[in-house]
This record gives C-alpha cells, structure tokens and sequence, in this order.
C-alpha cells in the first residue's frame, strides 16, 4: 500500500477508535444489577443485538461473534492484503487442529468444538486428518499435526498431543509476525509466546513433569530464556518465581502467587500497555493490528462481565479479571 493507502486507513481507524470501549464505560458495565442493563449499555454503545438467541449464554456468543465479523470486515475493507493479519488468527487454525486430531478418534463427532475465524476452513482441517493427508494445510503444520495425530494413536496420551500442538502453534505465530514486517504484531508475538511458556512451565510443575518434557513443550522465545525457564520448572515454583524475577517479566510473579486468573490479566493488560503508542502512529499497519487487537481484548472484557452477571458472581470477582481498555 501507498502512504496515501495507509493515510486513508489510520484515518478510518482514527474514527473508530473513538467507538471503542474505555475504562470509565468498564466501570459502569461493571455497575449494571443484570443482563438486561448490561446489554442495553453496549446497545447504546452501538453493538449488534440477537433477535434469537436460545439462552442468555447464547446472546452473548452471538452479539460477540457480529462484533468480530463488524471488526474483520472493516479491516477487509481498508487492507487489499489481509494475511499480513494472520499472526492474529493462527490461534485459531491451531484450536481447530486440536480438536480434529481428538475427534478423529472418536465417534461422537461435535462440530460446535470448532472455531471460525482462522485463516484454514475447519472441513479442511478435518478432512485432512481423517485422510492423514496433511498436504492441504500450510507446510509448517503437516509436520505436528502428523506426529500429534500419531501420539495420540499410540498412546492416548491427549496431554502430550496438546503440547506438540500448542508449541506449533507459538512458532507459528512468531514466525508469521517476522513475515509481517510490522513492529506491533511481531512484540504482539514476543509477548503471547513468553505468556503461554510461563503458562506451560507452572502447569510441569503441578502435573510433575520432568525437565526434558518441559524442554520440548516450551516454544523458542526471545524474551526468555527457555533453558533457564526449563530448569526452573523442574526445581519447583520458587525456582520460576526466582528465575522470573531477574527477567523482563518481573512483574509477572506477584500476578502468578495471586491465581491464574491474575496472571491471564496480567499478560493481556501487558500487550495492551505495549501497543497504546499505535494511537499516534500515522502510515503505518500498525495502529490497524493495534485496532484488531484492542477489539479483541475488549472482547474479551465484555464476555467476563456478561458471563458474571449470567452467573451471578460478585461484582468484585468479575472486577478482578476485567481487562484494561486501549484507550
């Protein structure tokens, strides 16, 4: 795209940035005494209302999956050239994966288990692994879908074919930000990468694995160092706090002694503060990912909020997980 190209399209998201959820309007979401409140709030807000919807669950996955399209569809728009995005759905293709390698060997068949919006149709996926012709999917994903699908054949081990999945899925979608070329979706990747590791090595340490598993389960990581964090793992959790601690990721320990629920917060609300200086960036992709990412993580927000009112959680519980909003 020409600086004209991309003079247009900052200035597009320029508008819709001001549509986006802020922490006040959090704050009073929070407030809201029901579902009804709430979705009224966000109907004021210009979100999508179901007219059919089965249960209070369901309305809130419909209204969430229209705000997503609402937000592709605008990016569509404005970017001839949408796979330098792929950095942001690959997660997807990889869920997919997941559960077709897992439905393949079974005969309940649940299409519900898969999720839209990645950059390979579902069909595809699943009917390369019931044919065990991976050729179809893009070449960095023959290889682990392969030997997950073999794995889980010999020895129905679902815990190790998610681990050959989900590091898959980490070097893919580091390398697809390198492919970008865009700054923003390449610290998008540091960060989400570094995230799921320190995820990976808390749960070794619980389930007892030794360092070897933890080694092949961590995906490579430029803001970590993964034999360290390997090692550490293998020692116990003092020693990942110990590790963590001399790391860019300091900050992270308190969050993890908290629960994992405040450390998920802790790691969206880090790539959210890391890609607010997009708001000022002109000609560039960049304030376009930031913009993705910012929905999405609002997103996310919403469906916490909603979820709790559904289920009557305290106010003060659902506040702890709400994330920070982009603007």
């Amino acid at each position: 795209m020409s600086d004209n190209q991309y003079y247009y399209a900052v200035a597009r998201i320029r508008s819709k940035e001001l549509g986006l959820l802020n922490q006040s309007f959090i704050d009073q979401l929070l407030g809201a005494k029901n579902i009804e409140e709430a979705m009224r709030l966000l109907q004021d807000k210009g979100w999508h209302m179901p007219e059919e919807y089965t249960t209070e669950s369901d309305r809130v996955e419909k209204m969430l999956s229209a705000e997503k399209k609402k937000t592709w569809d605008l990016i569509a728009e404005l970017v001839p050239d949408m796979s330098v995005f792929d950095v942001l759905l690959i997660e997807n293709d990889y869920h997919n994966l997941k559960a077709a390698v897992k439905e393949a060997l079974t005969s309940d068949k649940h299409p519900n288990i898969f999720s839209s919006g990645g950059t390979i149709d579902p069909q595809v996926m699943k009917d390369a692994v019931e044919s065990r012709d991976f050729s179809p999917l893009p070449d960095e994903m023959e290889a682990p879908a392969s030997k997950a699908l073999e794995t889980l054949l010999h020895t129905h081990d679902g815990q190790l074919t998610d681990v050959i999945i989900d590091r898959a899925a980490l070097e893919a979608i580091g390398a697809a930000a390198k492919k970008s070329g865009t700054p923003v979706l390449e610290l998008y990747a540091q960060l989400k990468v570094a995230s799921a590791d320190i995820k990976t090595a808390i749960r070794a340490v619980k389930t007892g694995k030794d360092k070897k598993f933890i080694t092949e389960a961590l995906a490579p990581c430029e803001t970590l160092d993964t034999e360290r964090l390997a090692t550490a793992a293998s020692e116990g959790m003092d020693a990942i706090y110990d590790y963590l601690s001399l790391s860019k990721y300091a900050d992270a320990v308190p969050e993890l002694k908290k629960s994992p629920s405040a450390f998920e917060r802790w790691c969206d609300n880090l790539i959210i503060r890391n890609i607010r200086s997009e708001i000022t960036h002109p000609y560039t992709l960049g304030p376009l990912a930031a913009y993705i990412i910012a929905r999405e993580n609002e997103m996310s927000t919403v469906r916490i909020v909603l979820s709790g009112l559904i289920n009557d959680l305290p106010e003060e519980s659902v506040r702890e997980r709400a994330r920070e909003m982009y603007v």
